[in-house]
């Protein structure tokens, strides 16, 4: 029934190579990509419409009204103003949802209700018990018992909470190099260097790695902490598209034959960003065939491993170890503590040398606060389970179990009908829903059934592109996993979601069960 192999959670030996690469991008039909353009044109006519009724007295404005005088160059641009008002304010009770428990398996999300249309809201004082299937918990540690919790609760009562300093002033403390050379050693790489955000260890770092003169070569789904770090370096950029191996090849080979703009010298260095697994997309890199271009062209490799760190590979080293290539072909690995590791911040890692310079010259490393005690602990503690240094397998069964629900979930979805983006392997399972209306009823009628996802739409993805991204974890049971997919089954039949035409559709309870149910008997 299925087009997916199988095979034993954590087993990377019996993987052929197509399996490894085996990704799904099924096209748009051409039906949905024409009715959900059409669904924009019409949305946003009515809402030029209601803004000229506003204009004009006949509708209330509830919008902010721009500060600056008569005269000056507005602070908004109109067009995100005006998306706000007309297109997110409709669906705005399925975004910002405030949830009131530890965002673990299991979450209580807050109904919220409003009386004007989604401009304002009030809580109603319910909790909806929900399995929570869009927080990034890969491995199942945001919990608030266990020896990790204990140990960062035990941590505040030595360190407090902050040292109110930076690193380089006052704020040196022994469990951030504590934390640094248990992640270099987890890398197998000679130094690490940690943040306490993830965002700002791309966009503040890859300044401190990059300049005029250099340039550039990012993948085009790269996450905007990327975009943004790449824009402030000052470096030249150029994108490829993803995941496309020739179109990187061919601007390899036209920056080292053409050199720089107007003055044709040779760019001072080359540099490759890309993402193990892609947030919004579910892929995987081409780690081999990317390193094989950097090595022929001369070119230096960032990799930003937020979403696989911890979630790909059979010991959870992200796609280094699941592709099983040397880390020291890899110039720099970025890496977030925000996922798998149930706490917060980022990471670098890589040779010394490119480590230490990165702590003198970097702004995130010179002038924000230290990471904190318990912040840092929940790492460590996390960590040494995932190394097996508590003496115990715990870190080995997450990994597998992350690996199997991973298996377990999106090949049912496939197998329904729905179009699935993504790795077979990757913890994100993106399901496409296309039409903007879509979005919002999803949501709603997912959380009807105790369900917590997460939907997006343009401008967060291409206009024909919405989607609702399930993030599988470690902590969800079968009993959860198949709870999530019968909604989804009669959410999907009640909103009309299945769109392949590579695979037939069918309803949940006609799938073979004993075959899906082999993920967790072998």
């Amino acid at each position: 029934m299925s087009n997916y192999q199988t095979n034993k959670p954590g087993d990377d030996n019996n993987r052929t190579s197509d399996h490894r690469n085996r990704e799904e991008f099924e096209e748009t039909p051409t039906w949905a990509a024409v009715v959900t353009v059409l669904g924009y044109a019409i949305l946003s006519a009515l809402g030029w419409l209601r803004d000229f009724l506003r204009h004009i007295g006949l509708e209330e404005k509830r919008t902010a009204h721009d500060p600056n005088p008569k005269d000056f160059v507005p602070l908004y641009q109109s067009y995100e103003c005006f998306y706000t008002r007309n297109l997110y304010t409709r669906i705005r009770d399925v975004f910002n949802q405030p949830i009131a428990s530890v965002a673990g398996a299991k979450v209580h999300v807050m109904e919220r209700v409003s009386d004007d249309y989604n401009w304002t809201f009030k809580f109603s004082g319910k909790k909806i018990p929900s399995i929570n299937l869009g927080s990034y918990n890969y491995l199942g540690f945001a919990e608030n018992q266990g020896p990790c919790s204990e140990q960062a609760i035990k941590s505040i009562e030595t360190y407090a909470v902050t040292t109110c300093s930076t690193r380089h002033e006052l704020g040196h403390q022994r469990y951030v190099k504590e934390l640094e050379s248990l992640m270099a050693e987890y890398l197998n790489v000679e130094d690490c260097i940690a943040f306490g955000m993830g965002f700002a260890t791309n966009a503040l770092n890859i300044p401190t790695l990059a300049g005029k003169g250099d340039l550039i070569l990012s993948d085009k789904l790269n996450h905007v902490s990327l975009i943004l770090g790449a824009r402030l370096s000052g470096a030249t950029i150029r994108t490829f598209n993803h995941n496309d191996m020739k179109d990187l090849e061919a601007h390899l080979r036209k920056a080292i034959i053409s050199g720089q703009p107007r003055t044709c010298r040779p760019w001072k260095k080359i540099l490759i960003i890309v993402e193990g697994v892609y947030s919004m997309e579910g892929s995987l890199c081409k780690l081999p065939e990317i390193i094989e271009l950097k090595k022929k062209y001369k070119a230096y490799l960032y990799v930003d491993e937020a979403h696989s760190i911890g979630a790909i590979g059979s010991r959870g080293r992200g796609v280094v170890d699941y592709w099983k290539v040397d880390p020291n072909d890899i110039e720099i690995h970025m890496g977030t503590f925000t996922k798998s590791f149930g706490s917060a911040g980022g990471y670098i890692a890589g040779k010394k040398n490119i480590i230490d310079y990165i702590r003198v010259s970097s702004h995130s490393a010179c002038y924000s606060s230290s990471m904190s005690a318990p912040i840092v602990q929940q790492i460590i503690s996390a960590l040494s389970i995932i190394m097996g240094r508590d003496g115990t397998n715990d870190g080995q069964k997450r990994i597998q179990q992350l690996a199997c629900n991973v298996r377990y979930f999106r090949r049912q979805l496939v197998d329904m009908g729905f179009i699935v983006y993504g790795n077979n392997n990757s913890p994100v399972v993106p399901v496409m829903l296309f039409m903007p209306a879509k979005i919002a009823a999803v949501n709603r009628e997912m959380l009807k059934r105790d369900c917590a996802v997460v939907t997006v739409g343009f401008p967060a993805t291409l206009l024909t592109e919405s989607r609702v991204r399930f993030c599988i974890s470690a902590g969800h049971t079968k009993e959860m996993l198949d709870h999530a997919l019968k909604a989804m089954d009669e959410v999907g039949h009640l909103v009309s979601l299945r769109y392949s035409k590579k695979n037939p559709h069918h309803r949940w309870v006609e799938l073979d069960h004993a075959d899906y149910d082999k993920e967790y008997t072998s």
